[in-house]
């Protein structure tokens, strides 16, 4: 025994112990999580009427007297688990406000639908991509004898792509600026749509909600350059939301030459500091709007909502545009595992962060995300259902129903998180079952409706 990894030990110490398999029972219904939540405490439910003891839970009946729970992180790289949970919700959550279904009526794929694409402006030219990176005819140099060409033929994961060709040329401060008030950006792009498509038909800018309504749901993706952009997936209903048919003038191209129109013209004003000046930041010039058709002449619905739900599980330092955890100091800056380019938006942003013109910005509480303070998810109230109704479904499907008449009286504590080494181990190891049964079953049911089995 001692001549074994520590990790073995423990899981050899785990299963020898006489409530493994309730311990086990607890890390298969977290669904194998990485890094689960212990809680101490109980939960009594009483009849509403007569105060009788219906049912008693008490975790002092449990392994450790404690009781496991997902951690419900998004991210892939901290906990693989509750992330594909999280994917899966997302997939069903967008999928709704496209074809229908979780209270969404099927009608809605009917409707005036894009798939769009905002990008961030240039901040200084960067190594891409393609045939030539950045052939240029005379050569060159900037003012700090760096070259304005290249002429590589980059691979998709090399090291240099998203790099400046010159970082002393590169406007970080713009771009950590440009982060910072991405969010408004977006929220000002969706009143200017709708004050377009109002303008477009001859309708009173401050009547369009009397007509119509615009319901969005929105991912921010980082690019090799470390700046985000928005896809989005933005749908035009009646007044009333889904339920709701739009009006006869609610057509795609109206929609599409609004979302064009309005990318290239809002803007985002920051007033004058004396170390940075006065900035007017807007979106970049590739702009991406795609309808969206039942008809198969376009973007898959099914395909638009996979991407966004796969986006959405991964963290910043899976994309390489930053950490999955927030830094609090400038040694935490120099020691992180990022690229220069990324080191020195954390820098800028950390430096920006001590201005008291910028406090409220909070920059140096998102460093680790290179100033960027919005969700990576965000959607309008009328797009489609939400994560906590998704939930409520699952915990009806799985029996964790909601009994009328009754009073649930709950104590809980947080005492605890995380594994021992051979606790993570084992619950790699369910986790992994539990994505082969999933695998498993969806073949059997493909082959069953005679589709080829993947």
């Amino acid at each position: 025994m001692r001549q074994l990894p520590e990790t073995d030990r423990d899981a050899i110490r785990l299963a020898q112990d006489q409530n493994f398999p309730r311990w086990l029972q607890q890390i298969t219904a977290t669904g194998g999580c990485s890094h689960p939540v212990h809680l101490s405490g109980s939960t009594t439910t009483l009849d509403g009427t007569t105060g009788e003891i219906l049912h008693h839970y008490d975790t002092r009946t449990e392994p450790g007297e404690r009781l496991l729970v997902r951690c419900r992180n998004r991210r892939a790289t901290i906990c693989p688990a509750c992330s594909r949970l999280h994917a899966g919700d997302t997939f069903h959550l967008v999928r709704a406000g496209l074809l229908g279904g979780k209270n969404v009526p099927a009608t809605v794929r009917h409707r005036p639908r894009l798939f769009i694409t905002l990008t961030a402006p240039s901040f200084g030219p960067v190594h891409r991509t393609g045939k030539l990176c950045r052939p240029r005819r005379n050569g060159g140099t900037c003012e700090h004898g760096r070259p304005l060409a290249c002429g590589a033929v980059h691979a998709p994961g090399a090291g240099d792509v998203g790099q400046p060709l010159c970082p002393d040329c590169y406007d970080y401060t713009a771009h950590v600026l440009w982060h910072a008030h991405a969010s408004k950006l977006w929220d000002r792009f969706v009143i200017d749509v709708r004050r377009r498509l109002a303008t477009s038909v001859r309708l009173v800018q401050s009547r369009f909600a009397d007509h119509a309504r615009l319901s969005f749901a929105r991912i921010a993706e980082y690019q090799k350059r470390a700046a985000v952009h928005v896809h989005a997936v933005v749908r035009l209903d009646g007044p009333n939301g889904p339920e709701d048919q739009p009006p006869t003038w609610a057509t795609t191209e109206l929609l599409i030459d609004a979302v064009r129109a309005s990318a290239r013209r809002v803007l985002v004003h920051i007033p004058y500091s004396p170390a940075t000046g006065e900035r007017t930041l807007r979106w970049g010039a590739q702009v991406d709007a795609r309808p969206l058709h039942t008809n198969g002449d376009g973007p898959d619905d099914d395909a638009v909502a996979a991407y966004v739900a796969k986006y959405v599980t991964k963290g910043a330092s899976e994309t390489g545009a930053g950490l999955d955890h927030p830094v609090t100091d400038q040694v935490d800056i120099e020691s992180a595992p990022v690229s220069q380019h990324v080191r020195a938006l954390m820098r800028t942003c950390w430096r920006l962060g001590g201005l008291p013109e910028y406090a409220p910005l909070r920059l140096r509480s998102w460093t680790h995300a290179l100033g960027y303070r919005g969700h990576i998810l965000t959607k309008s109230r009328a797009y489609s259902t939400t994560y906590a109704a998704l939930r409520a479904e699952r915990a009806h499907h799985m029996g964790h129903l909601e009994v009328p008449d009754v009073t649930t009286e709950r104590q809980w504590r947080y005492v605890g998180s995380g594994h021992t080494p051979g606790a993570a181990l084992i619950a790699a190891g369910v986790a992994s079952d539990i994505i082969l049964n999933r695998e498993i079953a969806l073949t059997e049911a493909r082959i069953a409706d005679g589709g080829a089995a993947w």
